[in-house]
């Protein structure tokens, strides 16, 4: 946010002392960043959506989407200043705040809440008349996992690690669209996704091949999975992919849109009004189904850091208590 807010000032100065350009709104004109996901990830929906609806709903407003690997990433480059907005996973904003990221002990605590997108299930797909039913299953398989520094990927290194196979399993760090192809290709035993229903990548591979939904739900209550780490059961609808004929258990990370806390109140306030207004709701929801969760009732649900200080006072606004934990802290 520094980045971009001082960039703007120094360029609108120099033309507006050069003769140029006069000292008008658009010499004010605001430039933000919102990190997305990789190709083919439900974050890239949200994130290029809110970069193209806000501009033309808040004045002065101009906002780039910009692709990155993931919910790990967005965490320490908006805690940098390298992106004004992000998504990210509850779990991993927690974590990153108190130095807990696997293999990063640096503390990631400038991020702070806006509000909740959608629940994100983990979906692991694998061939329907395959032999892999459960996580015990996949020791000596390839199995693909996200981006290198994505939520996807470390969640799946969380839950591997914590019901004891990571270690004997062959993850492959692959974005969505490429893990589908190598499935298809026989290059890979199944794929991890943790994203909102209806995922793409999943939708492409079960229009080119049976898939089958392994139960996580089951191997994640029995090593009290939920005890270690903030994730809840959530069940993903039959149905939801092409021959998936039955509900699949599993478990799922809150969704959330963040920012930093030095990014000013009225930016936040203005931009955290404008994706949550019915326009702006639906708005998200032409833009993707996992959206239908993006709501007045789900505010903040799931955050696991402060809210930023422009959003409490949306939330406040609309009548809703905010608990004490969630209270802004600057």
């Amino acid at each position: 946010m520094k980045k971009s807010f001082s960039l703007a000032i120094i360029l609108s100065a120099l033309l507006v002392t050069m003769g140029l350009a006069p000292a008008t709104s658009e010499a004010r004109t605001q430039f933000l960043s919102i990190g997305g996901g990789p190709t083919g990830g439900t974050f890239n929906y949200f994130a290029n959506a809110i970069s193209l609806y806000v501009p033309r709903n808040v004045e002065n407003v101009r906002m780039s989407s910009e692709g990155s690997g993931g919910s790990v990433e967005n965490v320490r480059r908006v805690n940098s200043g390298d992106f004004d907005f992000g998504i990210s996973y509850a779990v991993d904003i927690q974590l990153a705040s108190v130095g807990q990221l696997p293999e990063d002990t640096r503390v990631y605590d400038q991020v702070r809440c806006i509000g909740y997108l959608y629940g994100a299930p983990a979906q692991l797909v694998v061939r329907a008349d395959g032999d892999l039913h459960s996580a015990k299953d996949l020791e000596g398989k390839r199995i693909a996992v996200g981006n290198a520094g994505s939520g996807a990927a470390t969640s799946a290194e969380r839950f591997f690690r914590h019901v004891g196979v990571w270690e004997n399993m062959t993850p492959e760090f692959l974005g969505y669209s490429p893990a589908a192809s190598a499935f298809r290709d026989g290059k890979i035993d199944g794929f991890w996704v943790l994203v909102g229903y209806p995922n793409a990548s999943i939708i492409e591979a079960s229009t080119q091949m049976r898939i089958r939904l392994m139960d996580l739900h089951e191997d994640a209550e029995a090593t009290d999975f939920y005890d270690a780490y903030a994730y809840s059961h959530t069940v993903i609808p039959a149905n939801t992919y092409s021959g998936q004929t039955e509900d699949t258990q599993t478990f799922q990370d809150s969704t959330l849109l963040i920012t930093r806390a030095d990014v000013p109140e009225d930016v936040v306030y203005e931009k955290t009004k404008a994706i949550w207004s019915q326009e702006g709701l639906t708005n998200l929801r032409q833009a993707h189904g996992a959206a239908r969760e993006t709501s007045m009732e789900n505010n903040f649900k799931g955050s696991s850091r402060p809210l930023h200080k422009g959003a409490y006072r949306f939330w406040v606004e609309q009548g809703i208590e905010v608990p004490e934990h969630l209270k802004p802290i600057d």
